[in-house]
Parts: C-alpha cells; sequence; structure tokens
C-alpha cells in the first residue's frame, strides 16, 4: 500500500511480520532485518524464516511496482520490473507499509509482508537478520499452493484416505502445527551463508 511516511535511515532496523496469504490457521513469522539489506537479501531472509528452499523464482510487488532478479543481465528486467538487487529496505520501506512477496510462480504462494515498527539496535553494521517469533509449519514444497493444501492436510491426517501412505512417505514427518524459533534462525543464517559465499549479497567480496 502507499505511503507518504518518510524512508528509514540506513543505520535502522525494520521489524517485519510476513504470512501466507488464504491459509487459516495463519502461518506467519515475525522478522528483524537491517534496512541497509536489498530486496534480494531480504528474499533469502523470508525464504531461511518461512522454511521455503530456494528452489522457485520470486518477486516482490510494492507500492505498485514490481521487482525481480533478471533472467539475464545483459537484458535487464522484464519491462515493469525494477531489479531488486540494486534497492535497499532504507530506501522503499516505511513503518505500516504492506507489500506483496510471492514464491513459486507454479503454486504461486503469496505473502502479505508488513513493515511494523523501526528500530535502531546497537551496532546495525554488525546486526544479523533473525525471526523473533512464529506460528505453524511452513506447507513443503511443491505441494500444489493454497487451493491443494488443505487436500494435502486430509490425505496426510487421515490413514483411510487413499493417498494416505504416499503422502506420508513423500512429506517425512510435516507436522504442520510445528514452528521452531531455532531451525528458522538456522535456515537464515544457513542461507545468508550461502548468498555470502555464491557473491549475492551480505557483504559478500
Amino acid at each position: 500500500m502507499p505511503s507518504k511516511k518518510k524512508p528509514a535511515a540506513a543505520t535502522t532496523a525494520f521489524q517485519i511480520k510476513v504470512q501466507i496469504i488464504g491459509i487459516e490457521p495463519e502461518i506467519w513469522r515475525r522478522i528483524i532485518v537491517p534496512a541497509t539489506l536489498t530486496l534480494r537479501e531480504l528474499h533469502a531472509v523470508l525464504q531461511g524464516a518461512m522454511g521455503w528452499q530456494d528452489y522457485h523464482l520470486h518477486m516482490f510487488e510494492i507500492d505498485g511496482k514490481r521487482f525481480e532478479v533478471p533472467e539475464d543481465d545483459r537484458i535487464g528486467p522484464e519491462d515493469g520490473y525494477a531489479d531488486e538487487r540494486k534497492q535497499t529496505l532504507a530506501k522503499i520501506l516505511t513503518k505500516g507499509m504492506e507489500f506483496l512477496y510471492i514464491y513459486d510462480f507454479g503454486d504461486n504462494w503469496k505473502h502479505l509482508v508488513t513493515v511494523e515498527d523501526i528500530a535502531a539496535p546497537a551496532s546495525v553494521r554488525h546486526f544479523s537478520p533473525r525471526c523473533i517469533a512464529g506460528e505453524r509449519a511452513c506447507p513443503p514444497e511443491d505441494c500444489g499452493g493454497v487451493y491443494r493444501y488443505p487436500e494435502f492436510l486430509d490425505a496426510l491426517a487421515d490413514p483411510d484416505h487413499p493417498e494416505h501412505r504416499d503422502i506420508v512417505d513423500w512429506a517425512g514427518g510435516f507436522d504442520p502445527g510445528v514452528f521452531s524459533l531455532s531451525q528458522a534462525n538456522a535456515l537464515i543464517g544457513a542461507l545468508c551463508a550461502l548468498y555470502r559465499e555464491r557473491g549475492w549479497g551480505f557483504d559478500a567480496a
């Protein structure tokens, strides 16, 4: 949603809530991220916090603009899109803003992202993104999106369902009600390290 408030300074951090749209009970996370991050770096943090595995394409829709990583740097972003690697949170986010994060254009997982607050933690330059709260497990990759997820849960929970055994084997112990804060932060740390190693952000040389 548009906002006329001034953007945050680069020395601050944002408290952000992200929730999957269209699922009840709600699946959500609350994260703290430095305002110096780019949208691409925010993508990595959201992946880790939610529990996605970064298998698929994604994009952001913010204030009527779309942001992505171009498939070919020689061509640049698609018409009507901007390069998310060149956009820092400090320049585009404001307190109270809501925007969309879309992951996996096949399953089409839409996330509502809300900028809840702006903080000024000590030593922001050395501040690592972290998850501070959340509820319920992230759906497994490639389970069909919002419309197929309830069917997946029904088959998982019902021993008499004709697909129960296959779903249990495929899901690998998935429990929809479980959220682990320590696991979320471990995944955030792992993805940040991977992006840094590949030169995709997080102060990569």
